[in-house]
């Protein structure tokens, strides 16, 4: 179910207005809190940014640790895929792992195995991630690792099949998570006609026939340095980073005539049902337009997102809880649980509540939601706002 943006985040901008209840102290703010807060953001590492001459950029965050998470961030997920071969840049996350021209699956997992690494990836709707968890020493080696995984795979046709069918038991066991299934449909039905309704998997029958060919074209067109961002934290030397990124990354290169944009996201209030009388519970999401990352009311609306929280009935703390909305749904038995949620795009976004509860209580539960969205415009209190704000 999906439905317009309420004003939410000049609605907590602009809590003192003439609709908003009788201002309350910052109860939940002292000296000591302020000033360890005060403390913790002068302690807080630089982000460091640098672009290289490709197109490629390097950020970092050097917090003297002794342990680094470094990543690729490419702009490279189901949103930039089409009817027939939506599936391709999650397959190809599949793939990276299957050998390159250097190395075996075998010696790459050895390697990080004799590192004391973590190596992984996912793909999003966005963006595929790359990333490895190491020893600070071992940076220039982990990324050495993850540029030839990038640039080298192999893209075997013996391992693409046998891929295949890893990938299909995986959207078996994606077809069980009803969570997952929920938000596929809210996407499929909120962003309905544009590419941002199509699931991160695709359907079976590309997943069949997705060929070595779409995989190069896919790598081809999209994992160039234009469209990638290298990023450091933890014990990681910016300046090191950026020259380990020049020689890795530096013969890559970036066509910047070709201007590849995704499609625009268009936002369709509207409502998706599926029934199963084999589930014994409704599992249900309710969303508005929400905001991209770029957007300046993405900060509102995530503490509007932290003040509504989540909550489950086993937590047995529904009278008590400082979410008003937790406190209905224990009070009248409206849910087995819920979660606000606030996922955010490049240009748009879908901010909401995702519930569990039985058939017969939806709509008051649904009543009880909308209800919290209008009182969180006109009458949410500096005091919910503060706290929202320290959770965050």
């Amino acid at each position: 179910m999906a439905t317009r943006l309420l004003k939410l985040g000049s609605a907590l901008r602009l809590s003192n207005g003439s609709n908003a209840v009788k201002k309350v102290s910052k109860t939940y703010s002292t000296p000591a809190s302020a000033a360890k807060l005060k403390e913790a953001l002068v302690n807080f590492p630089p982000t460091k940014t640098t672009t290289l001459d490709n197109g490629l950029r390097v950020a970092t965050e050097d917090s003297g640790s002794p342990t680094a998470t470094i990543g690729l961030w490419i702009d490279a997920g189901s949103r930039f895929e089409n009817e027939d071969n939506n599936g391709v840049a999650h397959f190809l996350e599949h793939m990276a792992f299957k050998g390159t021209s250097k190395r075996t699956q075998t010696d790459l997992e050895l390697e990080v195995e004799n590192l004391g690494a973590h190596l992984n990836a996912y793909t999003s709707r966005e963006q595929t991630v790359f990333y490895a968890k190491c020893l600070k020493n071992d940076v220039p080696k982990a990324l050495e690792i993850l540029a030839d995984i990038l640039q080298n795979s192999k893209l075997g046709e013996t391992e693409i099949e046998r891929e295949r069918g890893v990938i299909l038991r995986e959207m078996q066991e994606v077809e069980t998570n009803l969570q997952e299934v929920v938000f596929d449909y809210l996407h499929a039905t909120a962003f309905q006609g544009t590419s941002l309704g199509r699931t991160i998997l695709g359907p079976t029958k590309n997943i069949n026939s997705i060929t070595r060919k779409d995989l190069v074209d896919y790598i081809s067109t999209y994992y160039t340095p234009g469209r990638m961002v290298l990023a450091g934290a933890g014990g990681v030397n910016h300046d090191e980073l950026v020259k380990l990124a020049g020689q890795y990354f530096g013969n890559a290169k970036t066509n910047f005539d070709v201007n590849i944009t995704s499609q625009a996201s268009r936002f369709t209030g509207s409502e998706l049902k599926a029934r199963d009388d084999s589930i014994p519970l409704a599992h249900v999401a309710i969303a508005v337009e929400g905001a991209g990352w770029e957007s300046a009311d993405n900060i509102p609306l995530m503490v509007a997102n932290t003040l509504i929280g989540a909550w489950d009935r086993s937590q047995g703390s529904g009278n008590t809880n400082a979410s008003k909305l937790a406190v209905a749904a224990a009070t009248a038995n409206l849910a087995h649980s819920f979660q606000s949620f606030n996922t955010c795009y490049k240009d748009t976004g879908l901010w909401g509540i995702y519930f569990v509860s039985d058939k017969m209580t939806i709509d008051d539960m649904i009543y009880n939601i909308t209800s919290e969205w209008m009182r969180i415009c006109n009458a949410v209190t500096d005091g919910e706002v503060e706290r929202a704000k320290n959770l965050l």
